[in-house]
């Protein structure tokens, strides 16, 4: 492996320090409304934490190809608010009671004021774009947020339904991969990249965020909810078939996919166990098989970096491919 790749968490942490620390204080400052329940909302989301993988990204990118401007620290706050608003709504969709940990918005707050919340969220964030007077970053924003809610349509419409594994991977572009992507792009769009550098940093945006929500996915169906801070194989409750799920569809008995099938179809493990599902997926290698293309997307993030020039930043992107495919949560 290529030096350049031999990177640790510390190291990425510590090149980053100062600028995340910054887009912390950038979002505690986009988070003030004039109405208390959105300001109080706004902080409960920021205080629950996250990787901040995307504001990262942005950073990286832009760090990369020589930018260090407030531009990026104004981004990086905007593509989080993005995520989070995201959460939100998927909160309220999902019906979920739980989020890293915690209590969702919605079960303290209720639907009605967090769905709206999320709603300011997304406007706060293209308000503070606007700061940038750039076309470029608002063509991309909106971009964005339309291929992002017509994911989660399309999920809506797929659930309980054995989705194909090319069904699959565009509803993970569109909800998690694109704003990884266009996370690269915006801190290309401020380095002044030329478009074969964009092209390059995006491409390495849309398979490391591949790698992530398959190995997400994974996790949802291994992990305990100790680690995970939510109900385990919540996915395949909500009547989505994820790629390890799908996998075993496509390859096991027919029992197999009628015993996955009734699952998808009640909502609930009350007729089948968690314990017969895992059973499933062991026995067809499923959740080998779901891993193996998350390395193999993983693989070629590391390869759209090649075109792009060595240096620190570079070193730290090419650490995140293997860091997203080893988590454990």
């Amino acid at each position: 492996m290529n030096t350049l790749a031999i990177a640790t968490a510390r190291e990425v942490f510590d090149l980053l320090r100062d600028d995340l620390v910054a887009i912390e204080q950038e979002l505690g400052r986009d988070a003030a409304s004039g109405v208390s329940t959105i300001t109080e909302i706004a902080e409960y989301l920021r205080e629950g934490g996250g990787k901040r993988i995307r504001p990262s990204l942005l950073l990286l990118s832009s760090h990369l190809l020589g930018y260090s401007g407030q531009g990026a620290i104004r981004l990086g706050a905007v593509v989080e608010m993005v995520h989070t608003a995201t959460l939100v709504h998927d909160d309220i969709i999902d019906g979920a009671d739980t989020r890293r940990g915690r209590p969702s918005a919605n079960t303290t707050w209720g639907n009605e004021k967090c769905v709206l919340a999320g709603d300011w969220l997304y406007m706060q964030a293209f308000k503070v774009a606007l700061e940038e007077k750039n076309l470029r970053v608002l063509d991309l924003l909106i971009g964005l947020t339309q291929q992002m809610v017509e994911g989660e349509l399309l999920q809506i419409q797929k659930l309980g339904k054995a989705v194909s594994e090319a069904e699959y991977y565009d509803l993970i572009f569109r909800k998690t991969a694109c704003l990884f992507a266009v996370s690269m792009r915006l801190g290309a769009v401020l380095a002044g990249a030329t478009e074969a550098e964009e092209a390059s940093l995006a491409a390495y945006g849309r398979t490391v965020g591949l790698a992530f929500q398959i190995v997400d996915d994974v996790l949802d169906l291994t992990a305990t909810e100790q680690v995970l801070g939510k109900p385990v194989a919540s996915d395949l409750r909500e009547g989505k078939a994820t790629l390890s799920v799908i996998h075993s569809i496509d390859h096991g008995t027919a029992s197999d996919r009628q015993t996955i099938q009734r699952v998808l179809d009640d909502r609930s493990f009350e007729n089948v166990s968690r314990q017969q599902i895992q059973e499933i997926l062991v026995r067809n290698g499923s959740v080998e098989y779901a891993m193996s293309v998350a390395d193999r997307y993983a693989k070629q993030s590391i390869k759209a970096l090649a075109p792009l020039p060595n240096s620190e930043f570079k070193r730290a992107l090419l650490w995140l491919p293997d860091f997203v495919v080893a988590r454990d949560k």
